[in-house]
């Protein structure tokens, strides 16, 4: 069991870090094949740099394009905050102009 309880958890051979990001993944998976969204990643990484200097990199539970607006979005998946993740989505958001959903 993890720090935070959560258990990892494989959906179509693919192992996730807690159920509940397994459960997102079956549901985005249904939304692409309807047709909702589309280009859907796990494990984006986004660099973080300042000044020209790596300082951190932000991993995304998920990344997709909703089909009706062309908007891409950037999804955590959420059982509980850090203070890491707090310090990581400020940065995203500074550095990159990108809110990330959280579910």
């Amino acid at each position: 069991m993890s720090k935070y309880g959560n258990r990892k958890t494989v959906v179509d051979g693919i192992t996730f870090d807690s159920a509940k990001e397994g459960r997102r993944y079956r549901e985005l998976k249904l939304f692409e094949r309807a047709g909702q969204i589309r280009d859907l990643e796990m494990q984006k990484r986004f660099p973080i740099r300042v000044n020209d200097e790596l300082v951190c990199s932000y991993i995304a539970d998920f990344q997709y394009v909703e089909a009706h607006s062309g908007k891409t979005v950037v999804e955590d998946v959420k059982g509980m905050r850090t203070r890491e993740y707090i310090l990581k989505r400020k940065l995203m958001h500074a550095v990159h102009g990108i809110t990330i959903k959280e579910v």
